[in-house]
C-alpha cells in the first residue's frame, strides 16, 4: 500500500508498507513482483490502515490511476477489516491526463513518460507519487 499526501503544491508525506492478503493465492505476481513469500508475515490490511489512514486527515479529495479501480479496493478492504471507508471524494488522473494534459494513452507508465516523472510501475509509493505529480500537473495546467 501506499500513500502520499500533497499539501499545496507539494507532496509532504509519504507512507508505504506491504500487507498480507486474505488468501495465499497471488495470482497479479507478474505484474507488482510480490509474492506470497513477501508478504505471508506481514500485517494485514485491518492491522496497517488505522496507522496509515491520519495522513489523509483534513484531506479534500483521494486522487488515483483509475480511481474507480482504487475505490472499491479501498471500500472492499475496510468492509471487511470492519473499518470506515474514507468519506472522501475522488479525483482520476486518467481521466486528468485525457482530458486536462491531453496525453493519450492515458496510462501510468505513457503519462508519467510524458511528464518526466520518474516511475518503478506497479510499486505502490512509487505509483502514489507519479499520481500525485500528474494531478499537481493537472492543477497547474488548469490554472495556466
Amino acid at each position: 500500500m501506499g500513500l502520499v499526501r500533497v499539501e499545496g503544491r507539494e507532496i509532504v508525506d509519504r507512507r508505504y508498507g506491504l500487507i498480507r492478503p486474505p488468501r495465499a493465492a497471488m495470482p497479479f505476481s507478474w505484474i507488482h513482483g510480490i509474492r506470497w513469500s513477501d508478504v505471508c508475515d506481514q500485517p494485514t490490511f485491518g492491522e496497517v490502515w488505522p496507522g496509515m489512514a491520519d495522513i489523509l486527515d483534513d484531506a479534500d479529495f483521494l486522487v488515483a490511476h483509475n480511481a474507480g479501480f482504487d475505490r472499491k479496493v479501498l471500500t472492499s478492504c475496510c468492509a471487511k477489516a470492519g473499518l470506515a471507508s474514507p468519506a472522501l471524494p475522488w479525483r482520476c488522473t486518467v481521466r486528468t491526463a485525457r482530458d486536462v494534459l491531453r496525453i493519450r494513452p492515458a496510462n501510468l507508465k505513457n503519462v508519467c513518460r510524458v511528464l518526466g516523472i520518474a516511475l518503478r510501475h506497479h510499486h505502490a509509493l512509487s505509483d502514489a507519487e507519479a499520481c500525485a505529480r500528474i494531478a499537481l500537473a493537472g492543477a497547474r495546467a488548469e490554472t495556466a
